[in-house]
């Protein structure tokens, strides 16, 4: 009984994850444009630079970079981007239930 629970929740798991990722364009178009909307890009993007300009372009490499600026970037999403995101992902689920 636990094993065919077990099974039922990984075939559901993957059939959600599925969808996501056949439907998933639009969510990454939303988020795209909001954090566009709400300067997020621009500030990351400064951020960057001052990274980049502290350390000296020479001794940053792409990994040192990404690991330097995404906590700051997380941060800097705003909670009404994460709310409505959320909100989009809820009403997929409630949308895509009977899988």
């Amino acid at each position: 009984m636990v094993v065919s629970k077990k099974n039922k929740d990984e075939q559901m798991r993957a059939a959600i994850n599925q969808k996501l990722i056949e439907t998933g364009e639009c969510l990454k178009e939303l988020l795209r444009a909001k954090l566009i909307e709400c300067g997020w890009k621009d500030q990351l993007k400064a951020h960057c630079k001052e990274v980049i300009k502290e350390k000296g372009l020479e001794h940053v490499t792409f990994d040192d970079l990404v690991a330097e600026i995404t906590p700051k970037g997380r941060a800097l999403v705003p909670d009404s981007v994460k709310k409505e995101l959320l909100q989009r992902i809820r009403t997929f689920l409630a949308q895509h239930a009977s899988l």
